[in-house]
């Protein structure tokens, strides 16, 4: 298998060369022109005279203490030129050493391993270019407000904003990313992630697999031009001046321009598979059990993940932390953001032999005017629609070793709350998803920077019922049969308590609902067209005004993001 062949044939891109929306994809520049020139975004900081946001406090004494900075850089993706990133660099300060874990040759930061109780002070310092506001979002993890990377505190080039925080959550596979408005698809594409893994005494004490046999997947799909650039939107990470089309300097006009094309109207699908940063990624395996946290850290591609060789996956933990105990399916769905810590047991298999992790084939995810994915009628070789079926990364089992390890019954503790014990049990708070014109909204209503209505204010120490609803936009020519959107609440963990679909969008449903772990507590939800989910979740440990909002980043920039405020 050789997975640096280009995702190409059928693609949903087409709908719009064919009815002459869309712009094309320019393949000069790449990301050379975004690292250099990029207009303002609306999180600008007014404090801008500061070099430094937020200072350390003089009553906090970390445990931890990391430099992380946000940099252009060159790395070695494919043979020939090196491709231009961002990258989060780190440098320990204070604390163990192995809680800074490189992955070699990659643009992806290093993952950052702490246990549930230390107290973390990370120094981040925006080093992008000009016009790059920029923040980390610590996604997963229980945060006050002002740790949690809202887009309001924003830094510009050259300021410093300083993180201090006890980790409060249990053990599991958690990451970080940007989180600037109408930014973070950009610059999350460009590079800018890490993993940041959580332990603690529980988890321990189950003996998982450690070490070597503890590894970090993040997939994610990338386009690179004949230089080895990475291309983004219709002219490639940041390359567009100003224009006079609006204040991102031609790439779409403002925000909601009727124009802009179908990558920021439906997402940003890439032509290639990287894993950890590389494609053609290829795990050199023992005769082992070894635990894979994986990470879908693509801007809107969702994989239904599946072994070769029919094996089923074994779950042993999600977003929110380990499971009560394993759960196996015949495959996993993962949409972006989300994660899936699987156990992988190749300890059966004889030296030699080859396994793949495939994505397979699903349905219903994206449905442009209720036509699908129309083919490829515009002659263009773009990248494989949502729902295709593909290689992800190969398996090679080269050396025996012995292993005595298994799989635990009871993995950890885990109260679930009661459906019945939310204040509003009998009437949950709705969270509607739909599209405007050209505008993606929750509730009928885009993002604003610091607005949280009456009807998304929550109380601290109660638990409430949401119900996400993915609504159908009927007579519409975009999205009429709806998107799968992936929802991510900042500043807590939820629990799915049911699922519903409307009966004519049953079909693709069925292709992947087989796929859900909902045993959990998770921080990101696939919603499906025409799904509707309750989700159930106590506010308990901070005030303050967070985020929820689309996973797909290209709809997240395009507004399909609001505030909820938690007050005391």
């Amino acid at each position: 298998m050789n997975q640096s062949k280009y995702l190409s044939h059928l693609t949903r891109r087409n709908f719009l060369q064919v009815t002459g929306l869309t712009g094309g994809v320019i393949l000069g520049g790449g990301i050379h022109g975004l690292l250099s020139s990029c207009s303002q975004s609306s999180s600008l900081n007014a404090n801008q005279s500061n070099p430094t946001i937020r200072t350390a406090s003089t009553s906090f004494t970390p445990d931890l203490e990391i430099d992380l900075q946000a940099i252009p850089k060159a790395v070695q993706i494919q043979p020939g030129q090196p491709t231009q990133v961002w990258s989060y660099e780190a440098k320990l300060v204070k604390g163990d050493p192995a809680s800074l874990q490189l992955l070699p040759d990659s643009y992806l930061g290093s993952v950052i391993r702490v246990r549930r109780g230390q107290r973390v002070r990370v120094n981040f310092r925006n080093n992008l270019p000009a016009g790059q506001p920029s923040i980390v979002h610590w996604h997963g993890l229980m945060l006050p407000e002002e740790m949690d990377g809202h887009p309001r505190f924003a830094i510009q080039p050259g300021q410093q904003y300083i993180y201090e925080f006890e980790v409060i959550n249990r053990a599991g596979t958690y990451w970080f990313h940007p989180h600037p408005d109408r930014l973070t698809g950009e610059q999350t594409y460009a590079g800018l992630a890490g993993l940041l893994l959580v332990t603690d005494d529980e988890e321990i004490a189950l003996n998982l697999p450690a070490g070597d046999y503890d590894l970090p997947i993040v997939l994610q799909d990338r386009t690179f031009d004949s230089s080895n650039q990475l291309i983004y939107l219709d002219n490639g990470i940041g390359k567009a001046q100003n224009n006079g089309m609006g204040n991102r300097g031609g790439m779409m006009g403002n925000r909601g321009g009727m124009m802009g094309n179908l990558d920021q109207m439906m997402g940003f699908l890439g032509q290639m598979i990287l894993v950890n940063g590389k494609p053609n990624y290829v795990l050199s395996a023992a005769t082992r059990i070894y635990r894979l946290r994986i990470l879908n850290g693509s801007n809107s591609r969702i994989y239904k993940l599946a072994w070769s060789n029919g094996d089923p996956m074994i779950a042993i933990a999600t977003d929110g932390r380990l499971l009560a105990r394993p759960v196996e399916r015949k495959y996993l769905m993962l949409a972006p953001g989300e994660r899936v810590d699987v156990w992988a047991d190749f300890s059966k298999l004889k030296v030699g032999t080859e396994l793949t992790l495939n994505s397979l084939a699903f349905s219903g995810a994206e449905n442009i005017g209720g036509m699908g994915n129309m083919g490829q009628m515009g002659g263009r070789n773009t990248a494989l629609a949502v729902g295709t079926a593909m290689p992800l990364f190969d398996i090679k089992i080269d050396r025996e070793e012995r292993e005595t390890r298994r799989l635990p019954n009871q993995l950890a503790s885990l109260p679930l709350l009661r459906p019945q014990d939310a204040v509003n049990a009998n009437n949950p708070r709705p969270v509607t998803l739909s599209l405007n014109g050209m505008q993606w909204q929750i509730n009928d209503r885009s993002f604003e920077m610091e607005a949280a209505t009456p009807e998304e204010t929550v109380k601290l120490n109660t638990i409430e019922q949401w119900e996400v609803i993915n609504q159908l936009n009927r007579g519409a020519m975009m999205d009429a049969s709806g998107m799968a959107h992936p929802i991510h609440l900042h500043g807590t963990q939820f629990q799915v308590i049911s699922r519903e679909v409307l009966p004519e969008l049953q079909a693709g449903w069925n292709t992947v609902k087989d796929g859900y772990i909902d045993q959990g507590l998770k921080d990101t939800v696939m919603v499906m067209p025409g799904e509707r989910i309750k989700l159930l979740m106590k506010f308990e440990h901070y005030t303050g005004l967070f985020v929820y909002h689309c996973h797909n980043l290209e709809h997240e920039d395009r507004g399909m993001m609001r505030n909820y405020r938690v007050t005391a």
